[in-house]
């Protein structure tokens, strides 16, 4: 009997997803995020030493078995196509499309999208052919562990036009989310875009009455409801929303569509995070080194695609690693790493000591002809460096006893391809640091 439900909610499932494109939104430029979006859209920033961000939203689409999967980018989307294009290779996700979007001039459109909202308005011609009745709505720059089968079930049942997927948040949270006041049945009293007056605020503090309802145990309070900006919307809805004036969902469109009724909040207890600033990003990714309050990524059920690298294991030799994830390719020989991500293609050297950081890796052993700006000649952490607090990105080279601590405890600093933001170090991509460089 067990097995004969689960093949049921299998094929439900299936029915449901058959039933639903995906519309990834990852044109964000990402400006809280420099210097790592110095060249790169966010979406394309790499990811717990050899993902992207992109990864989590297509991912989570083809685990939930979508088949038309849409992904607007507009900001430096080179590297994002690219990876798209290496990464998922149609026959391997069971016939699901994935169709890139980017600004182009026509007639009717102009170049430039001017919001989430504005984004989709001016593609719709794409999402009118799409044979689906729903259209679910991510971001490509958040980080969750959630297939959608459960959100799109709550939707069908409460035949809801809008569903926004929410969790409880604490004040900090709250104040640069949009909040949601529901009902006990979760249909969306009213919404709230980053409130910042306390008596506000106040208003949409969850009662005691919610938790119970929920199974869920608040871990301190206030707390409030957050929308995590992922949206379900039928069809024709999401169409004749976008008719209204407006660039942006949650500042402009949610408001008008939660006035017109027939909204709900689906309620999420699981991990998610918006990757929104360096701070936010340097956190997330160091939590995996813990494996708490994390993205999980040891879940055989729902694996987290990437690219295929082909890289051999990692070579470490007389290095004491501590709570650390080292990525395929690398060649380890420094004295330490400890809580810290090393990526792909990393080479440390003799006498290194490295804690607290990450390190994005390389695209390369050696760098290839003509790149223009040229690379450097090699891509290694020379002998004898001490590396804290600190995030490397791709193909940077180090010289012998580079010492990146932060001596003075800067917040924010701007230097020739080495900032610090948050108080956290930042060295940009094909950045040489010469011997006995300290900052």
């Amino acid at each position: 009997m067990k097995r004969t439900n689960a093949l049921a909610n299998q094929y439900s499932d299936r029915l449901i997803a058959g039933k639903v494109a995906s519309i990834v939104l990852a044109g964000g430029q990402g400006t809280r995020l420099f210097p790592l979006t110095l060249s790169r859209c966010k979406p394309a920033v790499s990811f717990g030493g050899r993902y992207r961000l992109i990864d989590i939203p297509l991912s989570s689409s083809l685990n939930t078995q979508i088949k038309d999967i849409f992904v607007i980018a507009q900001y430096c989307a080179s590297s994002l196509n690219q990876h798209i294009y290496e990464t998922y290779n149609l026959t391997d996700f069971n016939a699901s499309k994935i169709q890139l979007i980017s600004p182009e001039e026509s007639q009717h459109r102009k170049v430039w999208f001017k919001g989430t909202a504005d984004a989709i308005r001016q593609n719709l011609e794409y999402f009118e052919k799409a044979p689906v009745d729903y259209f679910l709505i991510l971001s490509g720059d958040q980080l969750y562990n959630m297939r959608f089968f459960e959100m799109l079930e709550f939707a069908v049942k409460e035949q809801a036009d809008m569903v926004i997927a929410s969790l409880p948040v604490e004040e900090p949270e709250a104040r640069r989310m949009g909040l949601l006041k529901v009902s006990h049945s979760d249909h969306i009293i009213d919404f709230i875009e980053k409130p910042s007056d306390p008596a506000v605020l106040k208003n949409y503090q969850l009662s005691d009455s919610f938790y119970s309802s929920h199974k869920i145990a608040p871990k301190g309070k206030p707390h409030f409801l957050g929308s995590m900006g992922i949206y379900v919307f039928k069809r024709d809805a999401l169409f004749d929303l976008l008719k209204k004036e407006g660039d942006d969902f949650g500042k402009d469109l949610i408001p008008q569509q939660v006035k017109k009724g027939k909204t709900a909040a689906f309620v999420y207890d699981g991990y998610w995070e918006d990757i929104g600033t360096v701070a936010s990003y340097y956190k997330a990714n160091l939590a995996l080194t813990q494996r708490k309050n994390c993205l999980n990524t040891y879940d055989d059920v729902a694996p987290i695609f990437t690219r295929a690298y082909h890289l051999p294991s990692p070579l470490i030799m007389n290095t004491q690693v501590n709570k650390s994830i080292i990525s395929p390719g690398s060649i380890i020989e420094c004295d330490e790493i400890s809580n810290s991500i090393i990526g792909n293609r990393s080479e440390i050297k003799k006498g290194t000591v490295i804690k607290d950081s990450i390190l994005l890796g390389n695209h390369f052993y050696e760098p290839p002809l003509h790149q223009s700006p040229p690379l450097p000649n090699s891509f290694s952490i020379g002998e004898n460096c001490v590396i804290e607090k600190a995030i490397i990105d791709e193909n940077a080279s180090f010289g012998k006893d580079v010492h990146l601590i932060n001596k003075n405890r800067l917040q924010k600093h701007d230097g020739d391809g080495v900032y610090i933001r948050d108080g956290i170090i930042i060295v940009t991509s094909g950045t040489r640091l010469p011997d006995g460089f300290v900052l």
